[in-house]
């Protein structure tokens, strides 16, 4: 006797039961969110008396976002302490004095930057951010970029309910498997606080996707609101910050991430399972798997190497590598070579920067065009080549576009070698300048030192895939 093969279960309802799981694991238990409420209590009453005895007073000390709102993940958590000061405290006092309370407030205190100095340490088994700024009246005319924390804080707790902070959570952590959760330069992508309002918006992580999988790019979630002012060109998704609609809140999500979002979200929604919610890892391809890689692709790789100062944070850091690349490839395909892509990454004490190239070697022969006859620039272009005639092969000719042209031959072919000669001409950014003025060093792949930071460029490089096709 056969018995009848059960239906398989609808998207829908297996989506239901597995981001019930989810939410179960991830969600922070009662005594982790009664912990961190003590903790919240605690460092707005110990900045507050530490400042008035300090003789500087806050308006007020906050702690906002997701240990505030309870929507953090329960392994996944940073306290963020908003240290308040009067509008007309000037910026190095502001500076001094929040650094100098943040040192007494937490333990083994790491200084680092954003738009100005901000301390880093721990509190009672927490990470804690302890945050100076101004306590201003409109969040339209911030002093510093942190002001409008507060009023995102009462808008987000007006407006939340319990349902939503689970999505919010869930939301979180569908983000955190395509390794695209964060709003970090690193990253370039979701913000804590533009998740929040997407979930606000759409209700739910499925209710988020099933918009989101017809979403183009760039989209603009809110065509009522005029632009805000000063778009990148690079800008992938516009949503108006609801308490100052000048500002984009997704500002700091890339293309290629919100392209990655949209095509998950269409594939989630017909292939639920629980894999989409496991962590992201970055991929590291090794040495000799790359150059095996390369083989086969019949491509070349060059390897740039600069010390990293440990005191520049990646925030400040990572637009420079990604600056980096995109000018060592454009100054790459100017010189005549078919450059397929360039990445970059840092890690210990150094940055890394790999470009492929579709040769290792650039053409002997370079076609110089010139201009066409009867313009003033003639008579420059022919005596510019009248006595070059040790690097001119051919010409000047007209050419059947009617321009004139030489031909020339080019004596530094290798791309390590062009790279060497270009550097020192190339604007790579303040920190990376810096570093290229101590040291630099271009290797082909096949005499790269190993290390992790080169891995992992290798791996953005010549391992690209879909995060969940990768599991």
């Amino acid at each position: 006797m056969t018995h009848p093969v059960p239906p398989e279960e609808p998207a829908t309802q297996l989506a239901e039961r597995i981001e019930h799981r989810i939410l179960e694991q991830i969600s922070p238990s009662a005594e982790l969110m009664a912990r961190v409420d003590r903790v919240r209590r605690t460092l707005v009453e110990r900045a507050e008396a530490l400042a008035r005895s300090r003789g500087r007073p806050l308006v007020r000390a906050l702690v906002a976002g997701s240990a505030a709102r309870g929507t953090y993940i329960a392994d996944r958590l940073d306290i963020d302490l908003f240290l308040l000061y009067p509008p007309d405290t000037p910026r190095p006092v502001l500076a001094e004095e929040g650094l100098a309370l943040g040192r007494e407030l937490v333990h083994d205190p790491e200084q680092r930057y954003a738009e100005h100095p901000y301390l880093r340490g721990e509190f009672e088994g927490f990470r804690v951010e302890a945050v100076p700024g101004y306590a201003i009246t409109d969040p339209s005319r911030p002093i510093s970029a942190v002001d409008r924390t507060p009023f995102h804080q009462e808008y987000l707790a007006q407006r939340q309910t319990p349902g939503m902070i689970g999505q919010v959570r869930l939301t979180k952590q569908f983000l955190r498997g395509l390794g695209i959760l964060g709003s970090e330069a690193r990253t370039e992508g979701f913000s804590g606080y533009l998740i929040e309002l997407l979930i606000l918006r759409f209700g739910s992580l499925r209710g988020l996707l099933a918009e989101a999988r017809s979403w183009s790019i760039p989209t603009r979630l809110d065509l009522a609101a005029r632009d805000p002012p000063r778009l990148p060109g690079e800008v992938a998704l516009i949503l108006p910050d609801p308490v100052d609609p000048g500002r984009n809140v997704a500002s700091a999500l890339s293309k290629a991430h919100l392209g990655l979002f949209i095509l998950a979200a269409r594939e989630y929604l017909a292939h639920p399972s629980e894999a989409w919610f496991e962590p992201y890892r970055a991929p590291r391809l090794a040495l000799a798997e790359a150059q095996r890689q390369t083989e086969a692709r019949g491509t070349h790789v060059a390897v740039v190497e600069l010390p990293r100062d440990p005191a520049v944070v990646d925030d400040t850091l990572y637009p420079q590598i990604f600056r980096a690349a995109r000018v060592v490839r454009e100054a790459l395909e100017r010189e005549g070579f078919s450059v397929i892509d360039a990445k970059g990454t840092a890690g210990g004490p150094q940055v890394i920067i790999a470009v492929e190239t579709a040769e290792s070697e650039r053409p002997a022969l370079r076609i110089r065009e010139g201009p066409p006859p009867g313009i003033d620039r003639v008579g420059e272009f022919l005596g510019k080549w009248a006595d070059r005639t040790g690097e001119l092969l051919q010409g000047p000719y007209v050419r059947p576009d009617g321009k004139l042209a030489v031909e020339t031959r080019r004596e530094t072919r290798r791309v390590e070698a062009v790279l060497e000669a270009l550097l020192p001409t190339l604007s790579l950014g303040r920190d990376l300048d810096a570093a290229r003025q101590r040291s630099v060093a271009v290797h082909p792949l096949s005499r790269a030192p190993e290390s992790e930071p080169l891995e992992r460029a290798l791996a953005d490089l010549l391992a690209k895939q879909l995060p969940w096709r990768r599991r």
